[in-house]
């Protein structure tokens, strides 16, 4: 069964038209990128994934579902997003950061219990942050408050995981060990991703956009063609693929 369809999806800001009928779908367990250059459509997409923007046309369906007809609860028991914007200045520590996505499986008045520690501790070993479990979450560096706005996502135990651009601010060692985390979790995970080298090594299929429209879903192999790296970048790039893997180098066009 399809875990999560966007059908022609599309998402209006002051009458522009940010994405465009677009129309993919993801399976059960599937790591699908989201690519494209800046303002091609990548977060106002997520966004109306996530009920931040709400869709001009179209629907997403999860499990049967349209998530904007689900009560807000339901919807974050199903969805757990890791999103470019940061916290304010309100200061909690790590612990309390990451316990704050057990918030959709609990009633008003209800503490934490013994499993929900157990949650959250494991969700912090898990991106490596439990060192800094009593610390500031203001104190941290940008990469050190990314890796736990990720244990919060996780913390949720929710079936689709959604992330923004999740490697920025990371060095590349931290890169790569989430995006082999998201992998290892099988959770069915859509996240928009700047580097197309590791959306290609890391990604089962991507969806490229570009000016809000889908131009091609697939796997990285069938989707990272010189051809569509141009058109949605404007940079020459040359392919070269081996035991489904993709390598990419660029250039300038001249």
């Amino acid at each position: 069964m399809t875990q999560l369809s966007i059908e022609d999806l599309s998402v209006e800001i002051e009458g522009k038209r940010l994405v465009d009928e677009v129309l993919f779908d993801l399976q059960p367990g599937e790591f699908v990128g989201l690519v494209g250059p800046n303002g091609s459509g990548k977060s106002s997409l997520l966004r109306a994934i996530y009920r931040v923007l709400k869709p001009a046309g179209g629907r997403v369906v999860h499990l049967g579902d349209n998530v904007w007809k689900l009560p807000a609860r339901d919807a974050a028991r199903r969805t757990a997003v890791v999103a470019q914007e940061r916290m304010g200045e309100f200061d909690f520590t790590v612990r309390e950061l990451v316990q704050m996505g057990r918030t959709p499986h609990k009633g008003l008045l209800d503490g934490d219990s013994a499993a929900d520690r157990d949650i959250v501790e494991r969700c912090l070993a898990e991106v490596g942050m439990a060192h800094c479990a009593t610390r500031s979450f203001l104190s941290l560096s940008g990469g050190e408050k990314q890796r736990v706005l990720v244990a919060r996502a996780l913390a949720q135990q929710a079936p689709f995981l959604v992330l923004d651009e999740p490697t920025n601010h990371l060095d590349i060692r931290h890169q790569l060990e989430l995006l082999e985390l998201i992998r290892r979790l099988k959770t069915t995970t859509l996240a928009a991703l700047h580097d197309l080298t590791l959306a290609a090594r890391y990604c089962d299929r991507l969806a490229m956009l570009h000016s809000g429209k889908l131009i091609a879903f697939g796997t990285p192999v069938e989707v990272l063609t010189a051809e569509r790296i141009r058109e949605a970048f404007g940079v020459q790039a040359t392919i070269a693929s081996r035991d489904g893997r993709v390598r990419i180098e660029f250039d300038l066009e001249r």
